[in-house]
């Protein structure tokens, strides 16, 4: 990467007045280093770091608009940690970006309650700088409501520079694994309520929900769409939220808890896509977190009642259809 991708990085961050800082926490010196020039490369300006037992420490204080985190066997003391910089990056506003591994999702999840992170498993450097493109539109907009129509072009071709380093990365590092953020983007389910006119005034009418399926009847349905990557590429077929919706479905009816992880796995995409997807459809108002009441720490996902409903509805007008819907 020339000295061309720094060049929007740096007129934006002059519009914005204050650049746009990151700081990184990372055990391992190879993701320390890395997270650092993948973030100055975006753009941003180095505030702090260090080593994980690091953000236990008061004395960092100026942590900057977004904090890198990378824990991928988080013990005790890693989430302890995490905690903390959970609730400081809520309080002040900042963005947290923690990545870890798959086998510490479930812990790093549970421990993540205050800030609304992205949370990335096993990323790439693309997913990484992906991620802090998403920052820029969130943070950024907020420092540029008083800017020119110009100041506002400048920041759009900074985000476009963003995701064109990430397709460099990816060329890297391979074939791309994740979907774009563009196609996370979600309405929510029509209430469950119907406008019905009479004497020409509309008033609205409470309709009784209908059941949730047959659970068995939703693990089929699972099983077959599955069946389709023993003859086809699966990713002809991805379609995470209508199989996290069913598994959900599913394990409603059933009174079972799904874990992060075991969420992620029935979406059948990457776990950083998968945590993507059920970020915006927990702002989309169908999915919901639930704390474990005998283990703080962990977390499960649920269907929102919203969601329940939605589903309910489906499947009762789909009928005996049902059993051969795919």
């Amino acid at each position: 990467m020339g000295q061309a991708t720094f060049s929007y990085a740096n007129v934006a961050n002059d519009a914005v007045g204050v650049p746009l800082t990151v700081s990184v926490f990372a055990d391992r010196p190879h993701v320390c280093a890395t997270a650092r020039e993948d973030a100055e490369a975006a753009g941003f300006r180095i505030a702090a770091g260090g080593a994980l037992a690091d953000l236990l420490d008061d004395a960092v204080r100026a942590l900057g608009d977004v904090i890198l985190v990378d824990c991928p066997r988080p013990d005790g003391a890693a989430l302890a940690a995490l905690a903390r910089i959970d609730l400081r990056a809520a309080h002040t506003g900042a963005q947290l970006i923690v990545s870890t591994s798959v086998a510490g999702l479930d812990d790093v999840f549970g421990c993540l309650d205050q800030s609304n992170p992205q949370i990335l498993v096993d990323p790439s450097r693309a997913d990484r700088v992906i991620a802090l493109g998403r920052v820029l539109g969130l943070v950024a907009p907020l420092r540029l409501r008083e800017l020119s129509e110009d100041d506002r072009l400048v920041l759009l071709r900074l985000t476009e520079q963003v995701g064109q380093i990430a397709q460099r990365l990816e060329r890297i590092e391979g074939p791309p694994t994740s979907t774009p953020d563009a196609a996370f983007r979600f309405e929510s389910p029509r209430p469950a309520f119907r406008g019905e006119a009479d004497a020409g005034e509309d008033r609205l009418v409470r309709v009784p929900r209908p059941p949730l399926p047959d659970p068995r009847l939703v693990r089929r349905i699972i099983r077959q769409r599955q069946m389709r990557a023993r003859f086809f590429d699966g990713d002809l077929f991805g379609d995470p939220a209508w199989d996290m919706l069913l598994d959900l479905t599913a394990a409603r009816v059933e009174h079972t808890r799904v874990s992060v992880t075991s969420l992620c796995i029935a979406s059948g995409v990457p776990p950083t896509t998968a945590l993507r997807w059920i970020g915006q459809m927990t702002e989309a108002g169908l999915f919901q977190r639930n704390e474990d009441d005998s283990d703080r720490r962990r977390a499960f996902i649920t269907l929102t009642d919203k969601a329940a409903d939605a589903m309910a509805r489906y499947f009762a007008d789909l009928g005996t259809n049902a059993a051969r819907l795919v």
